[in-house]
């Protein structure tokens, strides 16, 4: 297997808001909330029209579109055997992903996160984990993470306990690691684990512009640029309409983001781009071809409602 993703096995689903709504509800647009009780979650979505429901989770999100791109992958995520579960494993099978997870009834129902997409095509995401956010070391099978080339890691996956349990075990037994940080939210919240990684323990690490200097309190880009040129490992940033760079060593590489696109949702940009860039390093192509392909796979996906072409 070229790729094996584990991450959050959450449905997403998606509906348009007014501006006014981020606010009222106490949200930050453009983060990712973690909500813990199951009833607040159903209340938040109570008043809301649903635009679409897909499965989701951001490793996922860019290991179907791999699996797209004709490379052989594989997920690892925790359902339960609810009508979600069902739902969600159908779905990565539909898109010939192996799913390396045998699903049974839970405590908590399987995850699902709420896209909030406001007129200027921002996303704000609040999601109610549920059982994906207990996965632990006997849902991660040895065997499969290092039968795979590449294991692609989310940081919304880590938590204290029994899922950095998981982590450490996947990251243990891999041939080679990368991870997204996935959120500032994230960032913020496990700063000191996730310099730890990527210092020490990640070959390619993706994060945006904001995730990145929020990692190692820079106080302007060029701080990041330093910083990646003394890592000694691949670090990729997504800068919105600035384009994206790579940075490995003294070799620093970037392109420009594509114009005149018609933008309908910001959701999923990070996890295509995460996936073109992955397919360009599985297929030896050089580092501008990697990021171009990256940029191609996000583009497109920002044009439509979803995170999934």
């Amino acid at each position: 297997m070229k790729i094996l993703g584990i991450g959050n096995a959450i449905v997403d689903v998606i509906c348009k808001v007014e501006h006014n709504f981020i606010s009222q509800n106490s949200l930050t647009k453009g983060t990712m909330k973690l909500i813990f009780d199951e009833k607040e979650f159903t209340d938040l979505l109570s008043n809301l029209k649903i635009e679409k429901t897909i499965s989701g989770g951001s490793v996922a999100n860019s290991i179907v579109g791999l699996s797209q791109l004709r490379n052989e992958v594989g997920f690892i995520g925790k359902v339960s055997d609810d009508e979600l579960g069902k739902k969600y494993e159908d779905g990565l099978k539909s898109e010939n992903v192996k799913y390396f997870y045998s699903k049974k009834k839970e405590e908590l129902p399987t995850g699902t996160c709420l896209i909030l997409v406001t007129p200027d095509s921002e996303r704000t995401m609040c999601t109610f984990l549920g059982t994906a956010g207990k996965i632990n070391e006997n849902d991660v099978d040895t065997d499969v993470v290092k039968k795979s080339e590449i294991i692609f890691l989310e940081g919304y996956l880590w938590d204290e306990g029994e899922p950095k349990k998981a982590f450490e075990k996947a990251i243990n037994s891999a041939n080679k690691v990368a991870m997204s940080l996935s959120d500032q939210f994230c960032v913020d919240r496990h700063k000191n684990h996730f310099l730890e990684l990527v210092k020490n323990k990640l070959d390619i690490t993706f994060a945006n512009e904001q995730e990145i200097m929020s990692l190692i309190d820079a106080k302007n880009f060029d701080e990041v640029v330093n910083f990646g040129k003394g890592l000694e490992k691949l670090l990729v940033i997504t800068r919105g309409e600035k384009g994206a760079m790579s940075i490995f060593g003294d070799e620093v590489t970037e392109n420009v983001a594509q114009k005149n696109l018609n933008i309908k949702d910001l959701t999923g940009a990070g996890d295509l781009f995460a996936a073109g860039f992955l397919h360009g390093q599985l297929n030896n192509l050089n580092m501008l071809d990697c990021l171009n392909k990256g940029r191609e796979m996000s583009s497109k996906v920002i044009q439509q409602i979803g995170a999934r072409l």
